[in-house]
Order: C-alpha cells, then sequence, then structure tokens
C-alpha cells in the first residue's frame, strides 16, 4: 500500500512540474506575442496616427504635422526602425518559449529572458529620466508593463518545471 501510495505521489509530483512548465512556457509565448502586437500598433500608428507614437500626442506643444518636414520623416523612419525591433523581439520570445522551453531546453529558456530583459531594461530607463515629452504612461506602457508582468509570472513557472526536471 505505502509503494501504491509513493507511486501515486511521484505520478502526481510529475503532473505538477509538467503543468508547471507547460503553463510557463505558454504565458512566455502569449507576452511575446502581446510584444509583437504592440509592435504592430507601434508601427500602424507612425503611418496612419495624429500623434507620434502610443500615447504621445505632442512634443513639447507641437504636432506631426507642425514640425519641420525633414524633422518629422526621420521621427516617422525611427519610430519603423523600433517597431521592426519590437516585433522581432515578441517573434523570438515567442519562438523560444513555444519551441524551446517547451522542450525543456534551459538555453531556449536563458535566451528568451535575455532578450526581453535586454530589450526592457534598455527602452524603458529613457521614459522617467527627463520630461521632455508628455506621455500617457498607461496607454503608451501600460501594455507593455501587463505584457512584461505576463511573461515574468511564465519566466517563474517555467524555471520551476524546468528546474525540477533536471534534478
Amino acid at each position: 500500500m505505502a509503494t501504491d501510495q509513493s507511486i501515486a505521489s511521484e505520478q502526481q509530483q510529475r503532473v505538477d512540474i509538467e503543468s508547471q512548465l507547460r503553463n510557463g512556457s505558454l504565458l512566455m509565448a502569449l507576452a511575446g506575442v502581446a510584444f509583437v502586437g504592440y509592435g504592430i500598433v507601434f508601427l500602424a500608428l507612425n503611418f496612419v496616427g495624429g500623434g507620434f507614437e502610443l500615447g504621445v500626442s505632442t512634443l513639447g506643444g507641437m504636432t506631426k504635422a507642425e514640425l519641420n518636414p525633414t524633422v518629422a520623416y526621420y521621427i516617422s523612419h525611427l519610430h519603423v526602425a523600433t517597431a521592426a525591433f519590437i516585433i522581432s523581439t515578441g517573434i523570438a520570445v515567442t519562438a523560444l518559449s513555444w519551441y524551446g522551453v517547451r522542450q525543456r531546453l534551459t538555453w531556449a529558456w536563458a535566451t528568451a529572458v535575455v532578450v526581453a530583459v535586454t530589450g526592457l531594461a534598455l527602452a524603458l530607463p529613457m521614459h522617467y529620466t527627463a520630461d521632455a515629452f508628455a506621455h500617457d504612461w498607461v496607454t503608451h506602457l501600460g501594455p507593455i508593463y501587463a505584457a512584461t508582468v505576463v511573461f515574468v509570472v511564465g519566466v517563474v513557472m517555467a524555471y520551476r518545471g524546468l528546474n525540477a526536471t533536471e534534478r
């Protein structure tokens, strides 16, 4: 009887580990999809939006239409490049999480974490260094913060699943 209980307990532990890994990698991948979505919105607003980007309608009280056309084009060029890197980071995080982390590849987990953390660590502090332009932080940064929370929860869950299977 004790053997049956230990086998059942071991099987339940395995199910819990698998669940942690599966759900963690799913949350990481969903956050990656959210990064892609944010990048697509960022890109689309560059061409069809009235402001500069999500949550930023003026710079120093000037609208995009009031800027020197060369400066406006340069800002547009930077926004397209930024959107491209946000989208490509999201694709990388999604693919690494969905195809690598679910297969218990620790390098895929670590790479997804490094990719996301590098992008966020470089981009987010700039928003708090000066009041050079006003932005609605809820619409400008809220989606990224929400995706980051989902990503971090997924990272922790997947790590627990990976760590438990490596023992």
